[in-house]
């Protein structure tokens, strides 16, 4: 039996995500901190298909012993594809940033997330059809004054998969990394960047994706041979090939 991870699963782009990839039959394992967010969509996933196996993990990827521990307790199970959807944002102009906000941020944006990313090419690298997909952001591609830190967090998640898509590339590996870059996406995401109780899209922002969009340009993305599926100024949703310049030393 083979497996989806979804890390932040627990809401927004990784909770739609999980369902578009139950709707296609496919067995999951949903990782996030909120046990009872997970265990309501759980529910909901086996309302939609009964069939599809869930497992549910609670893990603070904000600590970064627990990526290790999450990637230990899954040795068990096959997984084909593993998303790294968990992020945190800061929004705040460097001189007034919460350096404690922003600790946490990189801990889970960089740290977590290239333990993970590592540990899964290690065992998955010559196994056909394995898919790594890392969030980073539309923001990972443009600096945005404000969110400098989130930003340059993000820069780091596209510059390292699409860096590792090509060592993969170079080492005739059959696993595929693969970078999605989403722009302003209606979540929990902005709220907590801003340390707001809630946030109104519709009137503060003259474009937007829904979760649920986000989560069908996911699903494109998976089924694509290209590696970087970004949402461009217009906000419109395009798949192409990497984008950063690539140096080979060897």
């Amino acid at each position: 039996m083979k497996y989806t991870v979804i890390t932040g699963a627990s809401s927004g782009i990784g909770y739609e995500t999980a369902l578009a990839f139950a709707a296609r039959g496919k067995n999951l394992i949903l990782v996030a901190r909120r046990l009872d967010k997970l265990e309501e969509l759980k529910s909901a996933i086996q309302d939609i298909d009964p069939t599809v196996n869930v497992i549910v993990h609670t893990s603070d990827l904000s600590v970064t012993d627990q990526a290790y521990t999450l990637y230990s307790n899954l040795k068990e199970y096959q997984i084909e594809t593993w998303i790294n959807n968990a992020g945190l944002g800061e929004a705040s102009f460097v001189v007034e940033q919460n350096l404690d906000k922003v600790e946490t941020m990189l801990r889970v944006n960089i740290e977590s997330l290239t333990i993970l990313s590592t540990l899964y090419v290690r065992d998955y690298a010559d196994v056909e059809g394995a898919q790594l997909i890392n969030v980073s952001s539309a923001l990972g591609y443009t600096i945005a004054v404000g969110s400098v830190a989130y930003s340059a967090s993000k820069y780091y998640v596209s510059a390292f998969t699409e860096g590792l898509a090509k060592e993969l590339e170079m080492k005739g590996a059959k696993l595929t990394a693969k970078v999605l870059a989403p722009a302003i996406t209606e979540t929990e995401f902005v709220k907590k960047s801003l340390d707001a109780e809630k946030f109104d899209y519709k009137a503060n922002m003259p474009k937007y994706h829904t979760a649920k969009q986000m989560a069908g340009f996911m699903v494109d993305l998976y089924d694509n041979n290209e590696g970087v599926g970004i949402v461009d100024q217009n906000y419109d949703f395009n798949l192409r090939g990497r984008i950063y310049p690539i140096i080979s030393e060897f």
